[in-house]
């Protein structure tokens, strides 16, 4: 039996922070009290006084690369930078190679999962034209979801959110949450030829947000969610991008009764189109990021309850495919290391509670995917645990970043807090800068109800 005994730290939990230890049998929270006094044969006590522990961040958007897109990222290289950066869960995309179109090409990514990833995991089934059936057949109490994210709906054209006709027939038909990117295809094309007329073919990066804009935006998620709300069906939608969005979110009912949900990423709440100037290619995104006010106006809806959590859609690639001109430079990039660290400078700038930091990703994420026993500090939960030291300033620097893909938009960015430990099922995967891959994470399961 493995016991750690964690002193005197603050406990961001439940809309509360206060003082308390906690007590880690093998996988489980066994106690949380004021003060717990117990024999330790190994001594294996956590002195916390001064840090702050809160459930790790569940990440419920990522693409990890694996399989088939390995010289960017890989499921160990990824979640070892996960875990360093507070998250202990991950929920993966479908757009490796080949697209996971299938059961059998599903199972195949939990299989590689439990033999490489240090967070706790769960995989998207992709969802496109030509393997609905297939798709509808997920376990609920096994798979997160459907999602189209990365995916074409028909070849290399489309998403789903293009497609009305198809929206009405999975909806009508599927009794899983399904996630879905939402932009306007035809907008983002006209957008294009436009610029591309304009500048000859080289288009500067700076006008991604006004190619991928917020009329794109606004337009295909109001037509999904006037469609889901048709169905009464279970959707999520990834990435909201814009201030304009958020009016299609409702903040009168508790986070288990919403069936439309919404969340919002990292980069949109940091970055600006400002931000396109000096780093250029390393912010693109789909969806772009957008002005300054959408970006004050996402964290307003984050606590206004409008958008319902916070992702990273960490999607690296490496640098040769970040350059070039605007047309072939990939968009995306690495987020999961820096991703807390980060929610905690806002917080530092006054702009979000730490109590709604971790609502947004741990609390939230647990009810909008109906996770089973992860997401809160609770006893005879999973120990799922990051200790964060909200006053130890470090620097983010090309020496200690874990990605695969070796940049970050933020090398050489200073934060004011740094994680200290990092346990994933009871079992001390981080420890300031060390890892023990002793024990890999867990497959996450769900209620089966959405």
């Amino acid at each position: 039996m493995t016991k750690t005994l964690i002193k005197s730290a603050m406990l961001v939990n439940e809309g509360f922070v206060f003082q308390s230890d906690v007590l880690i049998v093998n996988h489980r929270v066994e106690k949380i009290a004021k003060s717990i006094n117990i024999q330790m044969e190994n001594k294996n006590v956590v002195n916390a006084e001064g840090l702050y522990l809160l459930p790790g961040m569940i990440d419920d958007q990522v693409h990890f690369r694996e399989p088939g897109l390995t010289h960017k990222a890989t499921l160990n290289f990824e979640s070892k930078a996960a875990v360093a950066g507070g998250i202990t869960s991950f929920m993966d995309m479908p757009n490796t190679i080949p697209n996971t179109l299938t059961l059998d090409l599903l199972e195949d990514k939990y299989q590689l999962a439990n033999k490489n990833s240090l967070a706790n995991y769960s995989f998207f089934m992709g969802i496109n034209k030509y393997n609905l059936e297939e798709a509808l057949k997920i376990d609920n109490e096994t798979v997160c979801g459907l999602s189209d994210d990365g995916l074409y709906f028909d070849n290399d054209e489309g998403i789903l959110a293009n497609y009305p006709e198809f929206l009405e027939k999975l909806f009508s038909k599927t009794n899983s949450l399904v996630a879905l990117h939402c932009e306007d295809d035809s907008i983002i094309k006209s957008a294009f030829d436009f610029y591309e007329h304009l500048y000859g073919g080289d288009i500067p990066v700076r006008c991604h947000p006004l190619i991928r804009s917020e009329k794109a935006c606004v337009i295909a998620t109001e037509r999904v969610i006037k469609i889901a709300r048709q169905f009464n069906t279970r959707v999520h939608i990834l990435h909201v991008s814009t201030h304009a969005e958020t009016k299609f979110f409702r903040n009168d009912l508790p986070i288990r009764e919403k069936r439309i949900t919404g969340e919002a990423c990292i980069h949109h709440l940091w970055f600006s189109d400002e931000d396109y100037l000096i780093l250029g290619n390393n912010i693109k995104w789909n969806p772009s990021i957008k002005t300054k006010q959408d970006k004050i106006g996402l964290l307003e809806a984050l606590k206004e309850n409008k958008l319902d959590n916070i992702a990273t859609d960490h999607a690296p690639h490496i640098l040769s495919e970040k350059s070039g001109n605007y047309h072939t430079a990939k968009s995306g990039g690495p987020l999961v290391q820096h991703a807390l660290p980060l929610l905690f400078e806002l917080y530092k700038q006054g702009k979000i509670s730490l109590e709604d930091i971790v609502q947004k990703t741990s609390h939230n994420v647990a009810e909008i995917y109906r996770i089973k026993e992860r997401g809160y500090i609770r006893e005879g939960y999973y120990a799922d645990l990051v200790l964060v030291d909200l006053d130890n300033p470090w620097t983010s620097t090309a020496q200690n970043l874990l990605y695969k893909c070796g940049w970050s938009p933020f090398e050489n960015c200073a934060f004011k807090s740094k994680i200290i430990k990092t346990f994933v099922n009871g079992h001390l995967v981080y420890d300031h800068g060390k890892f023990n891959e002793s024990e890999k994470g867990m497959r996450l399961t769900f209620e089966k109800e959405r």
